[in-house]
């Protein structure tokens, strides 16, 4: 069921919460998160379905805020989508006129579920600062996606010179199989690593990301070069034995080599944006290896940048 409440009151949409919890007979009680998406009438309606999808392995209450004209007399046009609809848990779309795009804090603090963690979501262009934004202020957890941005890269290390622990971003979401595939295939003897590359389209940070995971872990100097994609689209592991190479061409399927063993064929498929938000919300503690890794890309770059 959705209910429609135009030129609404946060106290009205509380009230209208607790009618349809009544009704459902249950609601907000089996919510374990908050999910709140910053975004635009633009942007909205898939990354509500993002949230949707997700929510089916993690039920939460989602806000999506929408800033409308900021000339406007301050009212909200509220669509309330109750569990069941689309998903176990419950969705708010809350249109902000006037001022209240400026305070959605103060809009949104009391639709939080009690004692449940909350997680902020940008799809679109995020802040520079997540954790001073006033709604990543209110959340344990921030995600952005640099990808959105004009200069994704430097949209990305913007961010990581203001990092605070419960950041994160989808740009290093995105690499969690090729991460899994290469610490399994370190699984076997290959003898010692002494260099990297990887190569992925121009501006996609994610294999900025991915080649400054293998610097930090390995210890070794990893060349980032480019290709047409999509995505990232190769890496290759210098050993004593011979190289590794791990190509994904078509962003679906990777062939896996070897030194003397056949090649194998690995399902390799770029990440929904479902996918990787579901995979962020299974933690809501701080990602300890992304900092590091977003800290190490932050200082390979500036090193390589330095006048000689």
């Amino acid at each position: 069921m959705t209910l429609y409440l135009p030129r609404t009151t946060t106290s009205e949409i509380i009230d209208a919460l607790a009618a349809e919890r009544h009704n459902v007979g249950g609601g907000a009680l089996n919510m374990v998160l908050t999910l709140v998406i910053v975004t635009d009438e633009a942007d909205h309606y898939d990354a509500v379905r993002a949230a949707t999808e997700a929510g089916r392995e993690h039920p939460s209450r989602v806000l999506a805020l929408i800033r409308r004209d900021p000339k406007a007399e301050p009212t909200i046009d509220a669509e309330l989508r109750s569990p069941g609809t689309t998903s176990p848990g419950e969705a708010l779309l809350l249109r902000l006129y006037g001022p209240l795009g400026e305070h959605p804090d103060s809009v949104i603090t009391p639709l939080l579920v009690p004692d449940a963690p909350v997680v902020a979501w940008w799809p679109g262009r995020g802040p520079i600062n997540p954790a001073a934004d006033p709604v990543g202020r209110l959340a344990h957890r921030r995600i952005t996606d640099a990808l959105r941005a004009a200069d994704p890269l430097e949209d990305l290390l913007a961010r990581i010179r203001r990092y605070q622990p419960g950041d994160t971003d989808l740009t290093w979401t995105r690499i969690t199989p090729w991460r899994s595939l290469l610490a399994s295939t370190m699984d076997q003897p290959c003898g010692w690593v002494t260099g990297a590359e990887v190569t992925a389209e121009p501006y996609y940070p994610s294999g900025d990301l991915l080649a400054s995971w293998l610097s930090d872990q390995l210890e070794v100097e990893v060349e980032r070069t480019t290709s047409h994609g999509p995505g990232i689209t190769g890496v290759k592991l210098v050993t004593e034995g011979g190289d590794i190479t791990l190509e994904r061409i078509d962003g679906r399927v990777a062939t896996l080599s070897r030194p003397g063993q056949p090649d194998q064929t690995v399902a390799l498929s770029q990440s929904r944006p479902a996918e990787a938000l579901s995979e962020e919300l299974r933690r809501l503690d701080a990602d300890e290896i992304y900092e590091r890794t977003a800290k190490h890309l932050s200082t390979l770059l500036n090193t390589s940048e330095a006048p000689a």
